[in-house]
This record gives structure tokens, sequence and C-alpha cells, in this order.
């Protein structure tokens, strides 16, 4: 593919691979990030050294990359009763989803990233939704993400392309798509560098990452860790 590429770039693992495959993707690739008061804004402050760590690590990337945007979401912390945006514990609601699910975030993400994205003419927005393994979440699902973009398309009257590459493999396949883009020095990096954990918690480092190792994020990111292992050896 050619052309310019906005990868919404949470610094958790997931848009950490989708932003390494944008940049084998694309002529140009920047990354946007949102500030939206998530309680595990740790995220927010492992993006920097990352992106600086992958400039060292692969040269030929970093000549791709190019500008870094955040953007104050603080409206969507505002709005939401969740347990990334609230002092709460992690369980299920009645609507069957768990309370870490943010109404409206991926749609809004998307939304403010095309605006930027028009005035950058990077028509590509990459995004590291997924059907496979996640937590219900419906603005994750690939049925959302294409209505999406015909959405965008439309309101913005620019022809706009949403990419998942993660939609239909789980974290196994997620480290493993890792390791076929840049080897162990990228699995080591996103291993390192990255944040998933909803607590926030970067007191210890486990061999697939920092994390509280209980929460969801950490269990998905754990248990797709220890398959990729098993089917790597």
């Amino acid at each position: 593919m050619q052309g310019k590429a906005l990868v919404l770039f949470s610094g958790g693992q997931d848009s950490a691979t989708c932003l390494a495959w944008a940049l084998e993707n694309f002529d140009t690739v920047e990354t946007v990030g949102f500030d939206y008061r998530q309680s595990h804004s740790v995220e927010l402050d492992v993006r920097k050294t990352f992106l600086a760590e992958l400039r060292d690590a692969f040269p030929h990337w970093s000549e791709r990359l190019g500008e870094d945007h955040m953007i104050d979401m603080g409206l969507l912390g505002a709005i939401s009763e969740t347990a990334l945006t609230r002092d709460m514990e992690i369980e299920m609601t009645e609507a069957g989803l768990p309370n870490t699910f943010v109404p409206g975030r991926n749609l809004l993400f998307f939304t403010a990233a095309a605006a930027l994205g028009y005035r950058r003419k990077a028509r590509h927005l990459v995004g590291g939704m997924c059907e496979t393994d996640y937590s219900g979440y419906p603005d994750c699902r690939d049925d959302t993400l294409k209505s999406l973009q015909v959405t965008l398309t439309l309101g913005l009257d620019s022809r706009f392309v949403v990419h998942t590459p993660l939609m239909w493999i789980d974290k196994a396949e997620t480290w493993k798509m890792t390791a076929d883009l840049g080897g162990e020095t990228l699995v080591d990096l996103i291993r390192r560098e990255t944040h998933t954990c909803y607590k926030g918690d970067r007191t210890t480092l486990h061999a697939w990452g920092y994390g509280c190792g209980v929460c969801p994020a950490c269990d998905l990111r754990r248990t797709g860790w220890e398959r990729y292992k098993a089917i790597a050896c």
C-alpha cells in the first residue's frame, strides 16, 4: 500500500503492533494518542519512550515515521461512568458488558483522527480493534468500523479507509505478527515499553510485560503470550 497513514497509538500492545504494520505498509505514518482522563494514564507516558526506541531500533521505519499528536478528549472521561474513568472495581454490568467499556470511545477516537487526518492529508486510519480476543465492546466490531468508515467518508467528503490489522486474530497471533514484522527486537520492545494493564501497574515486569497480572487486559496479554511461546517453541 502507498500513501499516508494515521495510527491510533494508545501506548498499548495492540496499537504498537499496528504501528509497526503501518510502517511496513505505508510511505508515511503519523501517530495520534488520546487523553480521556483514563485511570491507566501511564499508557500515555510510555508512548514517547516507545516511539524513541522504535526509531533507534528500526532506522528504515524511522524514515517513514512522522509527527506524533495528542488530542485532549477530557469530555469523554467527564461523561463516562466506567472502571477506566472512575475509581471502581472491574465487574460485569446489566448490559452484559464489563464496566471497562467506555461508550462511544472508538467512535469519537476515529472521528477525531479523521478530522486530524483531513488536515494532515492522511486518509488511512489504523486502529488495533479486534473482534477475536476482546471483551464484547460493540465499538470494536468489524461491522461498526466499516459503517463508520462510510460515515467519515461522506461527512468529510473525502475517501477514508479504516484499517484494523488485528480484527480476526487472537493475542497469540498478534505476538506472532509482531515477530514477523520486527523479529525478537520488536517483540522485546513491545513487551517492555508498552502498557495494557487496566490498573496502570508498572511495578513488575512479567515475561509478557508490565501489569497487575489479574485484570482482564493482563489476562488476555498473558495467555496470548503463553500460547505464542508454546507455538514458537
